[in-house]
């Protein structure tokens, strides 16, 4: 009785912890519920490309979402489609065609020498653009449009404040071949080696050889914004980094160094764009899908707690509070991992409350057999808890495999659906086994609800 009271405890704890997260963190609405503008972005080939690899679609989906933190859209969606596709998603965009020039140009690249005596301006400018930037990406995380537009216009003049302190650009992003990481000698860190064509190679090294020794920068700038900015070390100051080939040292862990690495092939590399499809989804669509989508999952629920309890009598009111409590901690789960919520991810919310219920079934069906059987009402119920759990746990692991490969194998709205039903399979698995389990033995360790006849009727009341 102890150990039921406990886990009563506990799962009163998660409930008031699940209404304390919904009421402070929002449920992501995606783009079919906001409303707001889909994109679907076109690689060409050029002469220096004349192939879309993957290395290639990960560079310009890199400049894309950077575009994208750029516009200062909340839960936005950037992700490949195809071999040759980049889709972006939009929530709350009202001028598709100032997204559609933002994101339509190809990235410009460059490298820039520091200007003489503009190296303390330099640092405290980087510090105070760092800054602006982590506020801004977590502004686009929490969905604070209010403070996005502040931040954006802060940002932007913080950009062009470090512009000015270098001079025109030397090397555009052509001349750059290839970047890559790669690890260090000592093996503690990464590093990021670039790859220039001929004419790179002498900019670079003429370039190399100005500022060696003297303290000042190369600017590498990635739409005006300044992506890396490393010195050059005194050993070359004769002759400049020769060979068409550098070293970028910093202490990079793995991570930071390929996510340098793909933007700066994103933006060396001169693939055309074209923006192939604009499409614009209404908010009043967006709402009346809400209304709709609410609609038909409260009538569902409604229908499945009457049947319930009329069917299964006071096992039934219990999968009832279950359920219940089961659709607020999922519900929980999406607002704390920031879960966007489209139409097919509703469906598989409610899809998962169907499973859930298929559960409890079970059990309970499990139940009466063993009160039929004749056995005791408290060895019936440890019964059918026992004896159901093997069906229950294949059930839950088939749907879970199903909803892996959707989301592994899918794309958009695909995803969003095997997402959520995956989610909800899981907690449901979860509220099945230690919810229920503990109300029903909770409540049959009360005289007055130990009658078999509240469990299972047309058995004789003595058993």
């Amino acid at each position: 009785m102890r150990k039921q009271r406990s886990l009563l405890f506990l799962i009163l704890l998660l409930v008031i912890t699940s209404l304390i997260i919904l009421v402070r963190v929002p449920i992501r609405l995606g783009l079919d519920l906001r409303g707001g503008s889909q994109l679907t972005i076109q690689l060409q080939t050029s002469d220096e490309v004349p192939r879309i690899d993957e290395r290639v679609l990960e560079g310009v989906q890199s400049v894309i979402e950077n575009r994208v933190n750029g516009l200062g859209v909340s839960e936005a969606v950037v992700q490949t489609v195809g071999e040759d596709q980049i889709l972006v998603q939009l929530p709350g965009v009202s001028d598709p065609e100032q997204a559609e020039r933002v994101l339509g140009g190809t990235a410009q690249l460059d490298f820039r020498e520091q200007r003489p005596g503009t190296e303390g301006e330099l640092f405290a400018e980087i510090q105070v653009n760092r800054a602006l930037d982590a506020e801004l990406r977590q502004a686009i995380a929490t969905g604070d449009d209010a403070r996005l537009e502040e931040l954006l216009q802060q940002l932007n003049e913080s950009n062009q404040a470090i512009a000015s302190l270098y001079q025109e650009p030397i090397i555009r992003g052509q001349q750059l071949q290839d970047a890559f990481p790669q690890p260090t000698q000592g093996g503690n860190g990464w590093e990021i080696v670039l790859r220039f064509n001929n004419e790179g190679g002498r900019n670079f090294a003429e370039l190399t050889k100005n500022l060696a020794g003297t303290g000042r920068t190369i600017g590498i700038f990635l739409d005006d914004s300044l992506l890396s900015s490393p010195t050059v070390s005194v050993e070359f100051a004769d002759t400049g980094i020769t060979g068409g080939s550098a070293v970028i040292t910093g202490n990079f862990t793995a991570a930071e160094a390929n996510d340098l690495a793909v933007q700066l092939r994103g933006g060396a590399l001169p693939v055309p764009v074209e923006i192939v499809e604009n499409r614009t989804v209404g908010a009043t669509l967006g709402r009346d899908s809400i209304q709709r989508s609410i609609y038909a999952g409260s009538g569902g629920l409604i229908l499945v707690l009457i049947f319930m309890v009329a069917y299964y009598r006071l096992p039934g009111a219990i999968a009832d509070v279950a359920l219940v409590v089961y659709a607020l901690f999922t519900l929980a789960i999406f607002a704390l991992l920031g879960v966007t919520l489209t139409l097919p991810g509703i469906a598989g919310f409610i899809l998962s409350i169907g499973m859930a219920v298929d559960a409890n079934v079970l059990i309970f069906e499990r139940t009466r057999e063993e009160l039929r059987a004749g056995k005791t009402l408290y060895r019936s119920v440890e019964s059918g808890f026992y004896r159901a759990f093997g069906s229950i746990l294949d059930g839950n692991v088939t749907t879970g495999i199903a909803c892996v490969a959707l989301f592994w194998l899918g794309t958009g709205l695909v995803k969003g659906f095997a997402l959520t039903l995956g989610l909800g399979v899981a907690v449901s698995m979860f509220t099945a086994v230690t919810f229920s389990r503990t109300l029903m033995f909770t409540v049959i360790s009360l005289p007055e609800f130990r009658k078999p006849e509240l469990f299972c009727p047309n058995i004789p009341k003595t058993n």
